[in-house]
């Protein structure tokens, strides 16, 4: 999109270091707007050279905010938005940041991490008349707006069998970074299932029940009944549990969702989604807290739940890894 400076908005960044925030400056570029300042307590963010050079950039929070707070009460390059990419226990607090300083804030899931932020955060919404977007990318996915339709169409009477299994193997560092540390991240629902949790409750219903069978550090499983699906549901960050043909082709990466027995497809069309993210929310039709709660509520109920083992409904993947 070309830049046009009369309708340019300007932009601040929180965790420029991370891996999804190379993401976001993209998708600031190509909606033709302009990163002004960057914020990343990491120093090596040398990516920024290749979207916004001219940006200044801070590693103190203080100095960060202080510096909006100077363009909030300036004439020139006043923050109209604040994307977050930091650590999830963050995202509540950086909000509250970008909101103070008078900007509209645009942050990747999980939006938080407890579903009594959601609330706090409304009535910060409520007080500031700012809004708070969130990142919900697979929403936007052609092919899973293909989907939702056709479940749409079919009528609300039908109840679709669902297996998901998402393994993304990590390496020994996964555990000495916050994505480790469960009241950082939120855990392994959290961390890498948050978006299949909200993509699956936005096209077959809220959910109704939430059974876990297995939670460990690098992985979980349970049963999710919603409306309209019954949800048998896999994740792990640990490469022992990919398929053996997986593992012999050498990936790393395993990702399913059989609905009805028949294998969904989604693997290709990620590539520009943060960039149609972007647009939505510039045109006023972005997701926003109460498009977050569901899932929120999802992985939160994950995290706090007694796991029941083997029993009822559970995905075949944990007889074939042999939890017990």
């Amino acid at each position: 999109m070309p830049e046009n400076k009369e309708f340019r908005k300007n932009f601040a960044l929180i965790g420029a270091a991370g891996y999804i925030a190379p993401r976001h400056m993209k998708a600031i570029k190509d909606t033709g707007n302009q990163l002004i300042t960057a914020l990343d307590k990491y120093d090596g963010v040398g990516i920024i050279d290749s979207y916004f050079p001219m940006a200044d950039f801070f590693t103190e929070p203080e100095r960060f905010d202080r510096h909006l707070d100077k363009l909030r009460r300036g004439k020139e390059n006043k923050i109209d938005y604040v994307s977050i990419c930091s650590p999830n226990y963050l995202h509540d607090a950086h909000i509250r940041l970008a909101l103070r300083n008078d900007a509209f804030a645009i942050c990747e899931k999980p939006l938080v991490l407890n579903p009594w932020n959601v609330d706090a955060l409304q009535d910060i919404e409520a007080e500031t008349g700012k809004k708070i977007f969130t990142i919900l990318q697979l929403r936007l996915h052609p092919a899973i707006l293909a989907l939702k339709k056709q479940i749409e169409e079919a009528g609300t009477d039908k109840i679709y069998d669902i297996d998901l299994t998402y393994i993304t193997s990590r390496g020994k560092w996964y555990f000495i970074s916050w994505k480790g540390d469960i009241a950082k991240s939120g855990g392994i629902a959290t961390n890498i299932g948050v978006h299949f949790f909200d993509m699956l409750s936005w096209i077959f219903g809220e959910p109704v029940s939430n059974t876990v069978n297995v939670i460990t550090a690098d992985m979980a499983a349970g049963f999710l009944q919603l409306k309209q699906a019954r949800v048998r549901w896999f994740l792990s960050i640990n490469e022992q549990h990919l398929p053996k043909n997986v593992k012999e082709s050498g990936k790393r990466t395993f990702r399913s969702l059989s609905i009805g027995g028949n294998e969904f497809e989604f693997s290709e069309g990620f590539t520009d989604l943060h960039t149609l993210s972007y647009e939505q929310i510039l045109s006023g039709n972005g997701y926003g807290l109460n498009d977050a709660r569901n899932s929120i509520q999802t992985v939160f109920e994950i995290r706090n739940k007694e796991s029941v083992g083997l029993t009822g409904e559970y995905h075949p993947c944990l007889k074939q890894i042999n939890i017990y």
